[in-house]
């Protein structure tokens, strides 16, 4: 279980490929190879209508000749960018690493080149076959009851092994300078209710698949237990049904819920809390939890459930944890349910591909340091910096003009905006690793002391003060958040490349690209769940009644509009789920349009490059990041389960909302005037 309100500008990619080539001793910037086109013209598809399908004009030649790769369940900018920045760099790094004779144990040398080579020793891992899973499955086995069960998931979370619910440690979201300890709804092996619940033949079709994978996993493993599969999904089923819907989860208030352990016990008589908390390692007074209805109704279904079933779902859960590092059989059975099955991708990628991604996954941060040390230029970070501050300065001009905000809760927004800081680039401090035990032969026991340390790492903030300066994501990850906690914007090092920012390009075509995310980001504060934070990251509502209305009665007006959408054969997309990337979307790009006109006030306007004038640029600009081609099985999950409105529809209902667009391209009736919706 994650907490769900640190937000993404995407969905972290399922799948990326990787190369064997290695980089040069040389620090460099990441994007000096070669000179990046700002916008290749030869992309545009001009047989198409820019005001009727601008995704399909401005990137339809381009995804004509980028069909999806075999390996993929979708293919654009964002994975093209992982693509290059993990086959040269990253790749690289480790083959650099793999020359060094002993490195020190402890070393971020030692740390990754034993883990890549435990990865790829195939024949180690073929001959212990499931024995590293064994003491737990026989600890699950010897239960005598469920409240021992649930009591042994405790155990079992420690090495990130899911159960009916998770507990974790983060910023209280109404005192955010201390951490609490939170817990909320989890062990859904398909991650969403939709799945479960939803009537679609796609979804029937994948509940049967599921069971068929079940069982032969199980097979695989030599545990004879009847019909798993079957017992899985009933139980699955039963949980899911009982869980918050996804869009529920978005809401701040209605998942915070401090209550005393007392409390806790009374919710759910049927688990013996304590001894959870023990074999957790954690002790706490108080804890947050997402809904007491949850627990009281997850209390009756353990009390009505066989313990049988119940140590079938915990050896599922810890099989499924494992699978894809156990010998070939089990990651290729996984890689057909979970990859072919639930994202349409055909083929698995090579072992030393997926190689590299598990480093880069389990050992990110450690990976990081030696990545952002050769490829990272200071002076990006003075530019991001710079590009922050101006928008922000339009932000508040943008607020000063708003006709459905009242002055004084103008003048909280822009304390608010005032206070936001950021990060950009990589951690000021480095976190020490050194500890963790990672051998060149022991992959499954590699993983569980990464676990391990990730766990005791996190379990040593229970009750202190949040440290403000940690990073949720690595220096290399493609991708950018918004924590509310902290009023912050986190930068990656490695999306500071094309076609976010191109240091070639156009200033037209870098404020619809890096100057839109940054303006994506910063809105995050004031969409749905960030405006209910205020300028501390405290949960608090700084609104007056009438102003909250106003935008409560925008948001559902944005709402309706992309829940009016299919974006596939029976499937819309959710607009109560997207509603807050839907507004980071249309703030970003409105921020990022009027940073540019303030950028060129008073100065001669540029002129048209191919044709395109530097309004028109700038959408292309956007246009260009969200280029993606994707499976029907990934648009399908992504529309059910991701609050990221697919990237087809991130230009083609954005873009018309603003009449910027359709002055640009002299679009006419593509939305009225009086439909159109300006909220920041």
């Amino acid at each position: 279980m994650k907490k769900q309100l640190v937000v993404l500008l995407i969905a972290v990619p399922v799948i990326t490929w990787f190369l064997t080539t290695s980089c040069s001793n040389n620090k460099k910037p990441m994007n000096a190879e070669n000179k990046v086109p700002a916008f290749d013209i030869s992309t545009i598809d001009s047989t198409m209508k820019p005001c009727e399908d601008f995704d399909g004009y401005a990137n339809g030649n381009w995804k004509k000749h980028n069909p999806i790769p075999s390996t993929e369940g979708s293919w654009g900018s964002f994975d093209i960018l992982d693509k290059e920045t993990r086959e040269v760099k990253i790749k690289g790094i480790i083959n650099e690493l793999l020359t060094q004779e002993n490195p020190k144990k402890g070393s971020e040398a030692q740390l990754i080149t034993d883990y890549y080579r435990s990865y790829l020793d195939t024949v180690t891992i073929a001959k212990r076959g499931i024995s590293p899973l064994v003491s737990m499955s026989d600890k699950i086995m010897a239960a005598k009851n469920n409240s021992e069960l649930i009591a042994l998931g405790g155990e079992q979370a420690i090495y990130s092994i899911d159960g009916p619910f998770g507990v974790y440690v983060g910023a209280d979201d109404r005192n955010s300078k201390m951490n609490a300890v939170f817990m909320g709804q989890s062990g859904l092996s398909l991650n969403d209710r939709n799945y479960y619940e939803n009537k679609d033949s796609a979804m029937v079709k994948i509940r049967a698949e599921f069971v068929k994978h079940v069982d032969k996993m199980f097979s695989m493993a030599g545990w004879n237990v009847p019909e798993p599969g079957k017992t899985i999904l009933d139980f699955e089923t039963k949980m899911a049904l009982i869980q918050l819907k996804n869009f529920e989860l978005r809401d701040p208030v209605k998942i915070y819920n401090k209550i005393s352990f007392a409390e806790l016990q009374k919710l759910a008589p049927e688990i013996n809390w304590g001894d959870y908390y023990k074999n957790f390692g954690l002790h706490a007074d108080t804890v947050i939890v997402q809904d007491k209805n949850y627990l009281k109704n997850l209390n009756q279904l353990l009390k009505t459930t066989p313990v049988d079933v119940l140590k079938t779902y915990f050896r599922w859960q810890l099989l499924s944890t494992y699978a894809n590092l156990l010998p070939s059989q089990f990651n290729k059975e996984t890689f057909r349910f979970f990859s072919t099955v639930m994202f349409g991708v055909k083929e698995q990628r090579p072992r030393q591909e997926r190689a590299v991604m598990s480093v880069n996954r389990r050992l990110g941060m450690p990976l990081g340091k030696l990545f952002v040390a050769k490829y990272f230029p200071e002076s990006s970070k003075k530019k991001v910096s710079e590009m922050i501050v101006n928008v922000r300065s339009v932000y508040s001009d943008r607020i000063d003009k708003l006709t459905w905000m009242s002055g004084p809760t103008k003048v909280k927004a822009k304390k608010k905006l005032a206070a936001f800081t950021w990060k950009i680039g990589y951690p000021d401090k480095w976190k020490d690793y050194s500890s963790i035990d990672i051998q060149p032969d022991k992959l499954i026991e590699n993983s569980r002391n990464i676990a391990l340390w990730e766990h005791n790492d996190m379990i040593a903030k229970a009750g202190k003060p949040v440290d403000k300066t940690e990073w949720g994501m690595s220096p290399q990850t493609i991708n950018a958040y918004n924590n509310p906690t902290n009023n912050e914007i986190v930068f990656p090092a490695a999306i500071l490349q094309p076609p976010f920012f191109n240091p070639d390009a156009d200033d037209a075509i870098n404020y619809g690209a890096i100057i839109g995310v940054i303006g994506h980001e910063m809105t995050h504060g004031f969409d749905d769940q960030g405006a209910q934070y205020d300028g501390d990251g405290n949960l608090s509502n700084w609104w007056t009644k009438e102003d909250a209305e106003n935008f409560t009665a925008l948001g559902k007006k944005m709402e309706a509009y992309f829940s009016s959408i299919e974006v596939t054969k029976g499937f819309k997309i959710d607009g109560k789920l997207t509603l807050g990337e839907n507004i980071a979307d249309l703030g970003g790009l409105t921020l990022g349009y009027y940073a540019l006109e303030k950028s060129l006030a008073g100065k001669k306007k540029p002129e048209p490059i191919d044709g395109f004038t530097y309004q028109q640029r700038f959408f292309m600009g956007w246009a260009q990041v969200w280029r993606e081609n994707m499976t029907n099985e990934s648009l399908i999950n992504q529309v059910q389960t991701n609050e990221h409105t697919p990237a087809r529809w991130r230009i083609n209902a954005t873009l018309p909302l603003m009449k910027e667009f359709s002055d640009a391209f002299g679009c006419k009736g593509t939305v009225a005037d009086s439909l159109r919706i300006v909220i920041w």
